[in-house]
């Protein structure tokens, strides 16, 4: 572990190789987990208040849960997170031609018919983070429905910090992604 600015980093985020390989994965993350995509009350916010510019390219049964349940829910945690279809997918995602789970938030974005990308749990998966009062735990959570990604990114040569630098650069800025690469020079 090291630390830039207010957040504890895990090596692993210099340290392991990481490429998402939808091809193999078909987009488990949206469906793989315990609960919901992890969010902010702001993002919930989002999630509601951009709806018109995504709801089209979800199912309607995916459409009658949010309507339902809401644009967000706190899980058994006591977390915000975003509701699931049958306890399972990501209510905002959908299945392309191909088979591969989408975020319909994501293709909205892509068409310039929003302004908001997709929760930042979601950009920055594989690695979470948890916040504390004094600082952020910035973690890899290195699961199995991502070993296509894994071997991908040893493939391409492809280190996970790298993988993952519009989401950290979102989260906290050009100056910390700095560090975090001058981290990485260092480790090698």
């Amino acid at each position: 572990m090291f630390e830039i600015g207010h957040a504890i980093v895990s090596r692993d985020l210099l340290e392991e190789y990481f490429l998402c390989d939808l091809e193999k994965c078909k987009g488990a993350c949206c469906v793989e987990g315990d609960s919901g995509a992890p969010l902010t009350p702001e993002e919930a916010q989002a999630l509601e208040e951009e709806y018109p510019a995504y709801r089209d390219y979800l199912p309607l049964n995916h459409r009658e849960i949010i309507e339902k349940e809401g644009f967000s829910l706190v899980d058994s945690d006591g977390d915000l997170v975003t509701p699931l279809v049958d306890n399972r997918q990501c209510a905002f995602s959908w299945y392309n031609e191909e088979g591969i789970l989408k975020c319909a938030v994501e293709r909205a974005w892509a068409e310039g018919k929003t302004p908001f990308r997709k929760p930042l749990s979601c950009h920055l998966f594989p690695v979470r983070i948890s916040e504390y009062r004094h600082f952020d735990a910035v973690n890899y959570q290195k699961l199995d429905i991502c070993r296509p990604g894994r071997e991908c990114g040893v493939k391409n040569k492809l280190p996970l910090w790298k993988f993952l630098r519009e989401p950290l650069i979102r989260r906290y800025g050009e100056e910390w992604f700095l560090a975090l690469e001058a981290a990485a020079r260092y480790n090698q």
